[in-house]
């Protein structure tokens, strides 16, 4: 499979999914333990994939939606953003609401299937 269709089957797979270097339990990066962070204070289960494990997906990623740096988190299939988005949608519980309709719109989805 494609590189490009590995992510975007990632992305419309997952309703919530971060890009991240690390994983959320031992991230790489300042900014992607901020942002998985705050996903993992909004009480909800949420996919990662860790980009410095799949050099293709690293090199590609910044392509698939013209995002050049890391995390990059997306919820329902759309680039919400990176860390410092993540974060002030945390702080105004935006990203709580997001996260919580994400998994909830798929759950219903899969209830219906």
């Amino acid at each position: 499979m494609d590189v490009m269709d590995r992510i975007r089957e990632q992305v419309e797979n997952n309703p919530v999914v971060i890009y991240m270097k690390g994983t959320p339990q031992f991230p790489m990066c300042g900014f992607s333990a901020r942002a998985a962070e705050a996903l993992k204070r909004c009480d909800a289960e949420f996919a990662y994939v860790n980009v410095l494990a799949d050099p293709e997906i690293f090199e590609n990623l910044p392509r698939y939606a013209n995002w050049p740096t890391f995390p990059q988190l997306y919820i329902n299939g759309e680039l919400v953003g990176g860390c410092d988005i993540t974060i002030e949608m945390f702080e105004s519980g935006e990203l709580k609401s997001a996260v919580d309709e994400a998994i909830k719109a798929k759950a219903q989805t899969q209830d219906q299937a």
